[in-house]
């Protein structure tokens, strides 16, 4: 690279050389001494032509060899520039670099338009275009780069850019999600919201916060404990998880019962109540307001078993129906075994019959491997 950067300047240098002895070549006076003086040694004639070639031709070879010469000195302070210039680019923003780009782009075409209207004047005028350009380039660098934030805020105002914040807004409304007393006690709630599958702003209303403190006050030592177990998953979600928890301090001093006021609230924020009540998840869809019900979401996530796999279960307990056993699978959910009361205490492999899915629950019916259809 370096000798094509020094072939390029010794050309470059001999060019100027060229072009600068042909115009000294063609002064009247130069050609006359030069004339004069070779024609006492009887070099050449006095004609003006072969002057000028000769004076070109030596200001050619001249401005060659000093090119030549002075060319790693050129290249030196050539590549400390260009490195000088990469190394301010990689520490400037690629949005100072684009405002920066425009802004030059923008000054040299002002430049150009304002400089044709000097290129008429007489000896300055050639000149003047070169010294605007580089004025002008430099302010449209500079100014481009102060002014990026402007230049972006007059994108977005254009009728597409307004189009697409509007959608934006729309997506990015606040979403609440109003919690009731039975979902902060159940504290499942926590580990969905740091799973990340619930969005948006947790709202816990104060008269939610004034029956737990009620629960957690309460002389039965099982409601006491519900209750301080509710304040600490308030206290988790909202320091150790870092959720955004907001207590709304809005009330309804016409309603005395928390369920009517959950759902007045939830109309009134335009939210969605979540809660694993089944009495108030049917009140609340009734009035048009969205529920999300914790039961039904871990009803949702239980792995789907269909009539004739096979399970192991440990039988805990005996059933409702005469001869029937109960178990329950790591998850909850419980699993009525005919036959199974003999099986009591044991662990065996049972095979499913049917599965009874509800809003409250699911239920697996089952009996034990090796019993016959018809028996």
């Amino acid at each position: 690279m370096d000798k094509i950067l020094r072939f390029v300047i010794t050309l470059l240098a001999a060019v100027s050389g060229l072009m600068t002895a042909k115009w000294l070549g063609t002064s009247s006076f130069l050609s006359s001494m030069v004339s004069g003086e070779f024609l006492k040694v009887g070099f050449i004639t006095s004609d003006d032509t072969i002057v000028t070639i000769f004076v070109a031709a030596f200001g050619g070879v001249a401005g060659g060899i000093i090119g030549y010469i002075l060319a790693p000195f050129f290249i030196k302070y050539l590549w400390q520039f260009t490195y000088w210039v990469e190394a301010r680019l990689n520490k400037m923003p690629v949005s100072d670099v684009i405002a920066g780009s425009i802004g030059l782009a923008v000054g040299l075409i002002i430049s150009n338009l304002i400089g044709s209207a000097f290129m008429h004047i007489p000896l300055i005028g050639s000149y003047v275009p070169g010294i605007i350009s580089i004025i002008l380039g430099y302010l449209g660098v500079n100014i481009a780069i102060h002014k990026r934030e402007e230049m972006i805020g007059l994108v977005a105002v254009l009728p597409w850019k307004t189009k697409e914040r509007q959608k934006e807004k729309i997506i990015t409304k606040p979403s609440y999600k109003i919690l009731d007393t039975s979902v902060i006690i159940d504290g499942r709630i926590a580990d969905i919201c740091k799973s990340g599958f619930v969005e948006g702003t947790l709202v816990v209303p104060m008269f939610v916060l004034e029956e737990l403190q009620h629960i957690s006050d309460s002389s039965d030592s099982l409601k006491r404990n519900r209750g301080r177990r509710g304040l600490d998953i308030l206290n988790r979600m909202q320091k150790e998880l870092g959720l955004h928890v907001e207590i709304s301090e809005q009330d309804f001093e016409d309603t005395t019962e928390v369920d009517a006021k959950l759902v007045k609230l939830a109309q009134l924020m335009k939210g969605k109540l979540v809660t694993n009540d089944y009495n108030l998840n049917k009140v609340a869809e009734l009035q048009g307001v969205t529920v999300l019900n914790i039961n039904e979401l871990s009803n949702s996530v239980k792995p789907v078993v269909l009539p004739g796999e096979e399970m192991v279960v440990h039988v805990v307990k005996d059933g409702k129906e005469l001869g029937q056993g109960v178990g329950y699978l790591d998850d909850g959910t419980m699993i009525v075994v005919d036959s199974g009361k003999k099986h009591m205490g044991d662990t065996i492999g049972v095979l499913v019959t049917s599965v009874l899915q509800t809003a409250a629950g699911r239920m697996i019916f089952a009996k034990p491997k090796g019993i016959e259809k018809g028996a």
